[in-house]
């Protein structure tokens, strides 16, 4: 099985390290093939930025295909970019604090996790990210959450008072994913 993921959004949401929490988790703890591409824009904070994740049973042909089964988006502009690019079938995970927009199409799942506002409650919005990825592992089980965890805190082992926030952003997700299965 192949699983295809963009996650979308401006430069400063956090959007790379999503992708590489997810990738570093996949390849160094299960048996699955992973890519990891990262694009950016012109500027990064505040600019677009998104990046590709490929997990596998099977080698993987590409980095990045046209098609993708699973799409992440933090804000407005990249739904609109990115939204024609999810297949039939396909999960959209929608950041419902800043993106209201309708979305026009039934043939796709849609995920809804106002994820801005949770890290607001929580205190820090520099955790959306954590509790995104948390939604998407929950939501999808495409790995084990305790697999990713470890690496989140192995990511974070240099900034030790950071790894409580974290752990509660991610459970949060963790839960709020689960829900909506």
């Amino acid at each position: 099985m192949e699983t295809n993921l963009c996650v979308a959004g401006f430069g400063g949401q956090g959007v790379m390290s999503l992708g590489k929490f997810l990738a570093d988790a996949t390849c160094n703890s299960t048996d699955k093939n992973v890519t990891f591409f990262p694009s950016y824009g012109a500027e990064q904070r505040g600019g677009t930025a998104n990046c590709y994740v490929v997990i596998s049973d099977d080698d993987i042909g590409a980095p990045l295909g046209d098609v993708m089964d699973d799409l992440i988006v933090m804000n407005g502009p990249s739904l609109a970019k990115f939204l024609p690019t999810l297949k039939k079938g396909g999960r959209l995970f929608l950041n419902t604090s800043i993106v209201p927009d309708k979305i026009d199409r039934d043939d796709v799942t849609v995920v809804k996790a106002p994820v801005t506002e949770m890290a607001y409650e929580l205190g820090n919005a520099k955790v959306l990210n954590v509790i995104m990825l948390g939604v998407y592992i929950g939501f999808t089980e495409v790995i084990d959450p305790a697999i990713v965890w470890e690496t989140i805190e192995h990511k974070l082992a240099s900034k030790p008072k950071l790894l409580p926030l974290n752990k509660q952003a991610f459970d949060k997700g963790l839960e709020l994913g689960r829900s909506q299965r």
